[in-house]
């Protein structure tokens, strides 16, 4: 039965919600009826229920919204409500329904607002909500016909429209880690506490400790944060932990792992000195110490030409160190002569495309060998946009659930 019930104001919206959560890995169906999602969910994660309510008067959204959570949200562990990326629509009125229902069984719960979707060009700093840098009010989104927006601050909207307390959780407080940024959301006892954020790995730290404070949320956002916050509580399954092998030391790897770090939480060791037992000893401290996305990172560094052959075939050494004592699920692999090494070392024929996650990123099975059907991707050193290593491992950690729930059939 469905874990997450996402409750949306229009088709597109919807569709590209439940995209989001089938990238974590999960099962996501889209609806327009209640009798739908009863029908569906059965076989689902994620049920997306679109209201088709943005341009209804403000009592009546509020009323549909509720009326889906009541049907379809009594047993499930996260209830979102999908806003639009520009804020139009009834998002004060609607979150007002949804958590009137959510506290029915969680006196205490609260909603947590992080419209951002950073990817898509909008962010959220000193509580205004952007299009590529500028203000809503400046843009097309004040000039919608239907639904035009009257202000750039999203506490500011949400007041027009809902009586709940609204209180804001600004960018130096998501920046300053996890710790701090769970204390800021259990001391201010808004309602609705809104959250700056304006990378993707801000989205990650807020659901992450969003997770970590252990309340009852209604997510009110636009798509990524309730993927990212599902995914933290483990809806859908836990994807195992995927090892990195970084061979190449280029500006574009560098800043590929970089957001890895940033957005996945990746730990990644510095190599310095070709030793490969001290360095499989490192890896397993990660994984030991709970990382998710572990690994190897050369870093720019003299090497005896002679001592720079053997990189790519210690890196690979590692790498079979590591997967064969069962800790990883996947395997991600960047920089050429690092990828074949790896692949050797691991006594593979070939690998059994499954997807080109980028142009020249290549993710799949490994073919022939004892690792036959391990999931493994890998690209070139130049290869990829910025979030290259971001979407390979992504893909990896999707690999990996569909293989535990084949197990547990």
């Amino acid at each position: 039965m469905a874990e997450v019930l996402v409750v949306a104001d229009d088709l597109t919206g919807s569709n590209a919600t439940g995209a989001l959560f089938a990238r974590q890995g999960m099962r996501a169906v889209t609806v327009s009826d209640v009798c739908h999602g009863r029908r569906h969910g059965a076989a689902a994660d994620v049920v997306v229920v679109n209201t088709a309510s943005r341009h209804h008067p403000a009592g009546r959204a509020r009323a549909m919204v509720a009326e889906v959570a009541r049907a379809l949200g009594g047993d499930v562990r996260l209830l979102v409500k999908r806003v639009d990326t520009t804020l139009r629509g009834n998002v004060g009125a609607e979150l007002t329904g949804m958590l009137e229902v959510l506290r029915a069984r969680a006196p205490h719960a609260r909603a947590l607002c992080v419209p951002a979707f950073p990817s898509a060009g909008r962010t959220t700093v000193g509580g205004v909500h952007l299009v590529d840098g500028v203000p809503l009010t400046e843009t097309d989104a004040a000039r919608d016909p239907l639904s035009p927006i009257a202000a750039s601050r999203v506490a500011t909207l949400l007041r027009a429209q809902t009586a709940l307390g609204v209180g804001e959780i600004a960018l130096d407080i998501v920046q300053a880690g996890q710790e701090a940024l769970v204390r800021a959301m259990r001391a201010d006892r808004s309602d609705v506490l809104v959250c700056d954020a304006v990378t993707p790995g801000h989205v990650s730290a807020l659901a992450r400790a969003a997770a970590a404070t252990g309340e009852t949320w209604l997510s009110v956002d636009s798509g990524p944060f309730g993927a990212a916050l599902a995914a933290e509580l483990g809806i859908g399954g836990t994807p195992r932990p995927i090892l990195v092998v970084a061979g190449s030391v280029t500006a574009r790897t560098t800043e590929q792992l970089r957001e890895a770090e940033q957005i996945l939480g990746a730990r990644l060791c510095e190599v310095t000195a070709l030793d490969e037992d001290a360095l499989t000893v490192q890896v397993m401290r990660l994984l030991d110490d709970g990382a998710t996305v572990a690994g190897l990172r050369m870093v720019p560094a003299e090497f005896d030409p002679a001592l720079a052959e053997r990189i790519p075939r210690v890196l690979a050494a590692v790498a079979r160190n590591i997967v064969d004592s069962g800790r990883v699920g996947g395997v991600y692999a960047t920089g050429g002569d690092v990828s074949v090494a790896v692949v050797d070392a691991l006594g593979a024929e070939g690998l059994a495309v499954d997807a080109e996650v980028q142009p020249l990123a290549v993710a799949g099975r490994l073919v022939g060998g004892p690792c036959a059907g391990f999931p493994f991707a890998a690209k070139g050193g130049l290869i990829g946009d910025r979030q290259a290593a971001v979407d390979c491992v992504e893909h990896l950690r999707m690999i990996t659930v569909h293989d535990e729930r084949e197990v547990q059939r």
